[in-house]
């Protein structure tokens, strides 16, 4: 079935009745185990699914279209005054933030949870769901552009999106569509917090313990320092949710160029966070649940005003990622 006549037939069983939002007691304990990549009719169906459980609550839009005429949706949730962004799979193939989205939307706008009321009378939180859909498609890093002679990016194929944020290039005047599209969302919701979700190769510390996850903060030095603090913070709530979850977080090694999105929305004077994601097989389904943990602490931590008394020299203490992991390949080109 295509994806309208199942939007359609969506809306005619919640109209009905016939689908209702599952209780909290349904909601934890539901299957753990999502689809790591779902299809982009799957993630569109999913998303429109969980605006109707939500009745009303997770608001759907689609902010544009990819190079190939594919939609890329973003979801809002809340109605607090201090604002969030995610973005996932800028890069089409590193695609476990997207799941993660998903999950999240599901636990904070489906149901009547006390918690989850709270938290969405404090907090909105906007998220950009898959920004390159072309990307994934194919499996591959970049957007789709056969026409693209990019300085990032691979020349006949496309743009490496996440290079394609400087605040001094309008949205109009981007080469790569989908980065255009990001910037303008970002410049309509105006986010405190901004987090873009990534994935790496494997690694390990200096002990040779696996890395299952990295953070950093903006690294170009026209950032302000309190905008700095505030993306240090944060990143010590994520190191905290995802070592509380059973992984184990890393400083990422990242590059301070304005384009990047950490670098190009602290520029901005957002709080601007990048995450990234081990590729470990045998983990997937638990790094997509790492995730969506530190999702919902740092919506937690901004909603009760805890992000703010972190002391922001701790995330120096973050240990730095080292080496690839013996027998795997490391990356060939910084993701982030």
């Amino acid at each position: 079935m295509s994806l309208k006549p199942r939007i359609a037939l969506l809306s005619v069983f919640v109209s009905a009745g016939l689908l209702v939002a599952p209780t909290a007691q349904a909601t934890e304990t539901r299957a753990t185990t999502v689809d790591p990549r779902p299809s982009t009719a799957k993630l569109a169906f999913e998303l429109h699914k969980l605006a109707a459980l939500s009745h009303g609550k997770i608001r759907v839009d689609r902010i544009g279209r990819s190079n190939e005429g594919r939609p890329v949706w973003a979801a809002r949730v809340g109605h607090g005054k201090t604002r969030i962004q995610y973005v996932t799979q800028q890069h089409g193939d590193e695609p476990l933030g997207t799941p993660a989205a998903l999950e999240f939307l599901r636990k904070v706008g489906v149901g009547h949870s006390p918690w989850a009321q709270k938290l969405l009378a404090k907090v909105t939180v906007d998220i950009v769901v898959r920004a390159n859909p072309d990307g994934h498609e194919r499996d591959w890093r970049y957007n789709y552009d056969p026409d693209a002679t990019p300085e990032y990016g691979e020349k006949g194929k496309g743009y490496d999106i996440n290079r394609y944020h400087d605040p001094a290039v309008a949205p109009k005047d981007n080469p790569a569509t989908e980065a255009g599209l990001i910037q303008r969302r970002n410049a309509s919701f105006k986010p405190d917090i901004m987090v873009d979700y990534h994935m790496q190769g494997r690694y390990q510390d200096a002990k040779g313990k696996e890395i299952t996850a990295s953070t950093m903060w903006p690294t170009h030095p026209g950032v302000k320092p309190s905008d700095v603090d505030f993306a240090k913070q944060i990143a010590v709530v994520v190191q905290r949710s995802i070592d509380g979850n059973g992984g184990y977080v890393s400083q990422y090694p990242g590059g301070d160029y304005q384009g990047i999105a950490r670098n190009g929305y602290g520029l901005l004077g957002n709080g601007s966070v990048l995450i990234e994601l081990s590729l470990i097989p045998e983990r997937e389904q638990q790094q997509i649940q790492d995730a969506l943990a530190s999702m919902l602490a740092i919506a937690q931590s901004a909603a009760d005003g805890s992000v703010r008394k972190v002391d922001p020299a701790d995330a120096e203490a973050i240990p730095p990622r080292g080496p690839a992991l013996p027998g795997t390949v490391e990356e060939a080109h910084e993701a982030a």
